[in-house]
């Protein structure tokens, strides 16, 4: 698994109230991926979060979900989950800890979905990644595609935001992110049909192709990456960009 940026490990004090936590109710590497990593987000899907035991408090008082003899859990029960992450659409993942269930609890969905992890014994931090390709193989019924990376919350990252105006016989922008890969080998690379991103330990972070709307491009970086940084900077203003 490729590390974005240098992790921010939990704290001391983090770390104890974790000791504390009965980790049998929790996914297999969870604990061990947090004190690891710190917390963060998954392939650009999933955002791994310490427990957090009342953000769901409020949703037992809503009819967001179907509630029958088939549910998981009682709509009031949802109040007693405890979440663990939530995906950049919205949906949490959370386990409910007197019935020992991991739960699917879905923002665009009618019904909660219990998770089924058997077999998922092994306890390191890896472990826990793992376990997210897993959840996200039973949610959408499919594996997910492109690079396995994690990217540590940091407040210390920056950005910068450019454009690359449409130009007669001026360059695409995929051919622009096939020149800096060039100019700048990257530590990784993730791309489709909707945007290329280029890794960098250097950068802290990455730069990002917008192929969707064919102009954007974004670079992604620590604070005491400047020198790195200004450089990209200049070659993507040598070849058209715009801030």
């Amino acid at each position: 698994m490729y590390i974005v940026s240098q992790p921010k490990r939990l704290s001391d004090g983090r770390n104890q109230a974790l000791s504390k936590e009965e980790a049998a109710f929790f996914p297999p590497g969870y604990f061990r991926f947090l004190q690891q990593f710190g917390e963060g987000t998954y392939r650009g899907w999933m955002n791994v979060n310490l427990p957090d035991t009342e953000v769901l408090q409020p949703f037992a008082e809503y009819d967001l979900w179907e509630h029958d003899a088939g549910s998981p859990i009682t709509q009031q029960q949802i109040g007693q989950c405890v979440a663990i992450g939530t995906t950049v659409d919205g949906d949490f993942l959370a386990v409910h800890l007197q019935t020992d269930q991991l739960l699917w609890l879905p923002r665009h969905a009618e019904r909660l979905k219990a998770l089924s992890l058997q077999g998922q014994k092994q306890e390191d931090e890896e472990m826990y990644a793992r376990v997210l390709d897993e959840i996200y193989r039973q949610v959408y019924g499919s594996d997910q595609e492109g690079a396995v990376y994690y990217e540590p919350w940091s407040e210390t990252r920056s950005h910068l935001f450019l454009r690359l105006p449409p130009m007669q016989d001026g360059i695409s922008l995929p051919e622009l992110a096939g020149m800096c890969q060039e100019a700048f080998l990257p530590d990784l690379v993730l791309e489709n049909e909707y945007l290329c991103k280029l890794f960098y330990q250097q950068l802290g972070g990455h730069v990002r192709f917008n192929y969707a709307n064919r102009q954007e491009v974004a670079v992604m970086y620590e604070e005491d990456a400047e020198q790195t940084f200004a450089v990209m900077k200049q070659w993507l203003l040598s070849k058209g960009c715009e801030v």
